[in-house]
């Protein structure tokens, strides 16, 4: 092989180093022919949701984009869950005809989705996904009798009662939706790196899962006398998560847009100009 057909040097920063010398014609083969082109930052964030890293390989070209199989998982269980709990034509019981989706929607291709992620490296999407999948999957489990998760709590002197109604299961589910807003927060936080759309997703995930948890301490309180209060609060995180809906499918659109390399792009804003990491600054060399 002559040193006119070896391989250009690939830089991280600035993609394959091309001679000034070089024939166009002779550069376009050698970059096709390596099968690698490199990607700006902002590319990479919207299509991963996650800053740049530095994965060996090319674990890229290899496997396919995990993101948006884990967000169809949550947006095909989270919007019809919205439409639940804010009763539209009909619809309540939190979301328990949809049992079946939370666990092989919400559960299967978010946790699928969240070892692509692990694979390829990108740790935040590879936490929120696997998170976000173990709650679809114990959110399920919850509203299955075989877990017997409110059954447990049923007052065997009375035979109509199911466990939902009581102060022990109402107020002990609370404190797990309380700390998911915890765990939204913390992702808002987190999600400043990345762009504005998945910040907002957790900005209106947080205060739906406070609503949540609230209704639920209502109902421990007096399940029957409260039930006005808990349905408004109800209402309300419905009205969020499908705000949450709305972004979720906007972005997920915009993925795709952006995978498959279509003409048209949908913006996203790219937060992490403004956010710079810790490793973007350069230390200052004494004179």
């Amino acid at each position: 092989m002559s040193s006119n057909d070896a391989p250009v040097e690939k830089d991280f920063q600035n993609g394959y180093h091309l001679d000034s010398s070089m024939d166009p014609e002779t550069a376009l083969k050698r970059i096709q022919t390596t099968g690698s082109l490199s990607i700006s930052p902002e590319l990479f964030e919207k299509i991963y949701l996650s800053p740049q890293n530095r994965v060996a390989g090319d674990l890229r070209k290899t496997f396919g984009n995990p993101t948006p199989l884990a967000l169809a998982g949550f947006l095909l269980s989270l919007t019809p869950l919205s439409c639940d709990l804010m009763g539209w034509r009909g619809a309540g019981g939190n979301g328990a005809a949809s049992t079946g989706v939370y666990f092989f929607f919400g559960g299967l291709l978010m946790i699928l989705g969240s070892l692509g992620e692990w694979v390829l490296g990108n740790t935040f999407p590879f936490v929120v996904f696997g998170t976000f999948g173990a709650f679809w999957l114990a959110y399920g489990a919850t509203l299955q009798p075989f877990y017997n998760s409110y059954g447990a709590y049923k007052d065997p002197m009375n035979p109509e009662s199911t466990g939902l109604e009581t102060p022990g299961f109402n107020a002990s589910f609370a404190f797990f939706l309380l700390f998911m807003a915890l765990l939204c927060f913390f992702y808002m936080i987190l999600a400043l790196r990345t762009n504005l759309i998945f910040f907002l997703i957790f900005f209106t995930l947080t205060p739906a899962f406070c609503f949540l948890a609230a209704a639920f301490w209502y109902q421990a309180a007096d399940y029957e006398g409260n039930a006005e209060y808990a349905k408004t609060l109800v209402l309300a995180a419905g009205a969020f998560t499908f705000v949450t809906d709305l972004l979720g499918w906007y972005i997920f659109f915009a993925i795709l847009l952006a995978s498959l390399d279509f003409p048209f792009q949908l913006p996203v804003v790219d937060l992490s100009r403004w956010v710079k990491g810790g490793s973007d600054k350069k230390p200052k060399h004494s004179e």
